[in-house]
């Protein structure tokens, strides 16, 4: 941690005290995002994270047929549930996202605002695309998080750019989506640019689990170093991988609450191509073995997501994953008791995996290093 970069911590501005770190029971904030041909895994993925507790946003971006966008629209609003809780929104006006650029930053931003917006008892944001998938239950999810301080950041990071300092920190580009209504790749122009002086980049997953208080610090900008570092990563290829973590890690507040994981099990090829390894069932006992709370990529309707829905969430029939809030006949149909968990093994294994991954933030290591 450079602590030249402290002077970018606006300090004195006051903030709401967070909720009690107690064994209160938190709520989640997710976007749930998609593009062209993915309404059906999105559609499937929102049924196996639903909780009434928490609150979704769904983005399908400006590539998907207007058809696909009107047909989730329908279904959110059709759903009975959905309808009675009022904790699931689609955004309408669809963005252009461009594969990595910095319209993949811009679209998650806007989430956050919007459910900043929506709900002030929410306690982190989770970011999925229609290609994850939960490898836990809402109420074991919702049950490990009840014990944790609620200003932790599950953010996968690291200083050490490697190939990305010459392939992506010092190449200019430019991303078509923030001007263009029709959908085109990056470009490159000249001249190439040094590496920064005034805050130092960090790189790492673009899946995370951030603090409220984070993302009220990321949106409010009390201090200017999140506008500046979105306008510096407006240039920068995969900007998603790099932003969040270059902006917590050069604020010495939040610097200590990175805890370095972020929860999922994802499988690279080797050597790494630009995309993961896509899952399938024999990639079971890894992904169970890993006590991740979410895994990907996954194809829509491959075989892995019903051994997942039967032996890891107890869902069938394309229903609601089932937790202590299902009432009504048949399960799931109606809303019972908010405040009541079933926690299943999974518990136990993501427990085991957040505790050990937060001990070492709390001693400081491997945390912005």
């Amino acid at each position: 941690m450079n602590q030249s970069n402290a002077v970018f911590a606006e300090s004195k501005v006051s903030q709401a005290p967070p909720p009690p770190a107690g064994p209160t029971i938190p709520r989640f904030a997710y976007l749930v995002s998609g593009s062209k041909g993915d309404l059906e895994k999105l559609w499937r993925t929102l049924h196996a994270l639903y909780h009434p507790r928490n609150q979704y946003v769904l983005h399908l971006d400006l590539e998907s047929p207007a058809e696909e966008r009107l047909e989730l629209a329908s279904r959110v609003e059709k759903e009975p549930i959905f309808a009675k809780v009022g904790n699931v929104y689609m955004i309408t006006k669809a963005n252009m996202v461009t594969y990595r650029g910095p319209t993949m930053v811009a679209n998650t931003l806007h989430a956050c605002a919007i459910l900043l917006k929506r709900s002030k008892d929410w306690d982190w944001f989770i970011n999925l695309s229609a290609s994850d998938y939960p490898l836990v239950t809402q109420d074991e999810l919702l049950y490990t998080f009840s014990t944790l301080n609620r200003n932790l950041n599950f953010i996968e990071h690291t200083s050490q750019l490697g190939w990305k300092e010459d392939k992506r920190a010092m190449p200019l580009m430019v991303d078509p989506g923030l001007y263009s209504s029709t959908k085109s790749d990056i470009f490159w122009v000249n001249p190439r640019r040094t590496l920064p002086s005034s805050f130092k980049l960090f790189t790492g997953s673009a899946w995370m689990v951030l603090s409220r208080s984070f993302i009220e610090y990321c949106i409010w900008g009390w201090d200017n170093l999140p506008r500046t570092l979105l306008m510096y990563y407006t240039n920068f290829v995969s900007s998603p991988e790099g932003y969040f973590q270059t902006v917590i890690c050069n604020v010495p507040e939040f610097a200590k609450t990175a805890v370095n994981h972020d929860l999922h099990y994802i499988s690279w090829d080797n050597p790494p191509k630009q995309h993961p390894h896509t899952l399938s069932l024999n990639d079971t006992g890894k992904m169970i073995a890993s006590s991740a709370a979410f895994g990907r990529k996954f194809r829509k309707n491959d075989p892995v997501l019903d051994k997942i829905d039967k032996d890891l969430l107890g869902r069938k029939n394309g229903s609601f994953t089932p937790g202590g809030w299902c009432s009504g006949n048949p399960k799931c149909s109606k809303v019972g008791n908010l405040n009541k968990l079933k926690p299943g093994p999974g518990a136990q294994r993501l427990r085991r995996l957040v505790a050990r991954q937060a001990l070492m933030a709390k001693l400081g290591q491997n945390q912005c290093k």
